[in-house]
């Protein structure tokens, strides 16, 4: 299955980049507008950049094309899409069926809230999108998940609804247990739960669930 980085130009903190990116390997690595920024404070080159890059440093922009090998998608900044919708799109155009996007959460909540919309709406393509910043990962779930304590991002794990209800949850393991539950959207039912030992796992007969495991 191939991977995708996804970059974006929402605040990143540089360290937590550094750290997130050791031992991980990509199949390639997308910019998206200021991410370019990003990429090159971690020594990364991108296979790709995409957006309308009218936050990028004068000259930025002609140094970076100049580049072998870097693929440029420029857009006027009178666009529909938003510069991460830009880069999923270039990710789901180049085969890949996983994402990891950093920067998707810092900055402007506007951006946040559509960056998590957008999660949704490529799992319903087949793409697999996880977003990640020093505190959190975020992932979808529409069947089942397995949770290992010594592999959690965090000692939290929340539950929510992206559709309309989620049908039959199941959750074992865990310190607030469900059993074959109807957790319709805009409950906080499933907000910080915990493993109750080192095992758990999900189960849904029907929608699909945002998770979030995070620490304070």
């Amino acid at each position: 299955m191939k991977r995708c980085l996804i970059v974006t130009g929402g605040s990143i903190d540089l360290a937590f980049a550094e750290q997130f990116l050791r031992g991980r390997a990509y199949d390639r690595i997308v910019a998206a507008d200021a991410g370019l920024l990003a990429v090159r404070a971690l020594g990364l080159t991108p296979d790709e950049a995409v957006g309308d890059f009218d936050s990028l440093p004068v000259g930025m922009l002609e140094e970076y094309r100049s580049v072998p090998g870097i693929c440029f998608e420029i857009h006027s900044p009178q666009k529909d899409e938003t510069d991460t919708e830009l880069a999923l799109l270039a990710a789901e155009r180049s085969g890949c069926a996983a994402a990891d996007i950093l920067g998707a959460l810092g900055g402007r909540m506007d951006h946040a809230v559509g960056n998590i919309q957008l999660m949704y709406r490529f799992y319903g393509r087949g793409m697999d999108v996880s977003i990640y910043d020093p505190r959190n990962r975020l992932y979808l779930v529409g069947k089942r998940a397995y949770f290992r304590k010594k592999e959690l991002y965090g000692r939290y794990i929340s539950f929510l609804p992206m559709t309309e209800s989620v049908e039959g949850l199941t959750l074992k393991g865990f310190q607030y247990p469900l059993d074959h539950k109807t957790i319709c959207l805009g409950t906080s039912r499933c907000i910080s739960n915990e493993l109750a030992g080192e095992e758990g796992y999900l189960e849904l007969e029907r929608g699909v669930l945002l998770c979030v495991e995070s620490h304070d």
